[in-house]
């Protein structure tokens, strides 16, 4: 079924410890249409095809545990408390947290998961504190403005300073393929001026400046500008595909840091 590939974010393999990578569709166990890296359960796809490829992705980042959510498109983010989950009995490598569209954590040893075919994971690494969180953030969460829901609370919760954090986007819908004939009802005024064309939207901006207006340096952003519409031959899109896969997106500190 091939070798597993992985984007990776050139500010993010600059710190210590930290592990990530945005995964494509290959080289998993799935059979089409979900062939062959698919992360989701409830989709259609074989749930044992499914386990074996969320352990390939794991043993992939060098973490000991992928936790991740039932995703709902809205805006709730959960932190995760590495010292139960890491030594829950009985273990499992899997770790089902609670629904929402966001993850966070200062633990070390767990993956945070988000799956995606077409919209955005938003990777934060705070360097100084050792905390990261995982955001799904697609045009409904856009619109909630999830990603700086996200940074609040990585300051509320582990006194993180904004102008500290590194922010990287993953491939996803591009202003090429994002289209939205009736954005009048479906987008905030405020996103109208990021048209690139009529009734074609960049959410790679929109994301972009939420995080700017939330403290973040424009230098720390990092997104991977790649189109999963235009790209077929290695991403999931549900756009272009409708009964397709999903791409498994994440971010975690190895599992040979001490939990923290």
């Amino acid at each position: 079924m091939g070798t597993l590939i992985a984007h990776q974010f050139h500010l993010l393999q600059q710190v210590p410890g930290l592990t990530h990578g945005v995964f494509t569709r290959h080289g998993g166990v799935s059979h089409p249409p979900y062939a062959s890296l698919n992360v989701a359960w409830n989709n259609g796809d074989d749930p044992s095809a499914v386990r074996e490829n969320l352990s390939r992705v794991r043993d992939f980042l060098g973490t000991r545990r992928l936790a991740s959510s039932l995703q709902v498109h809205g805006e709730s983010i959960h932190v995760l408390d590495g010292r139960k989950i890491l030594n829950a009995d009985p273990p499992d490598f899997l770790v089902r947290a609670p629904e929402g569209d966001g993850l966070a954590t200062d633990a070390r040893g767990l993956g945070l998961m988000i799956k995606i075919a077409d919209c955005q994971a938003l990777f934060l690494v705070d360097p100084e504190r050792r905390a990261i969180a995982n955001v799904h953030c697609g045009w409904r969460g856009s619109v909630r403005n999830i990603a700086g829901k996200a940074v609040a609370l990585m300051r509320d919760r582990f006194g993180t300073r904004p102008q500290e954090l590194l922010a990287a986007v993953s491939p996803s819908l591009g202003p090429c393929c994002a289209e939205f004939r009736s954005y009048r009802d479906e987008l905030p005024p405020a996103f109208w001026d990021y048209q690139a064309r009529p009734s074609y939207f960049d959410f790679w901006e929109i994301t972009r400046r939420q995080l700017v207006e939330a403290g973040l340096e424009e230098d720390r952003i990092e997104i991977a500008g790649r189109c999963t519409v235009c790209h077929p031959e290695d991403y999931f899109s549900y756009r272009g595909e409708k009964i397709t896969g999903r791409m498994a997106a994440v971010i975690g500190w190895k599992s040979d840091s001490t939990v923290g």
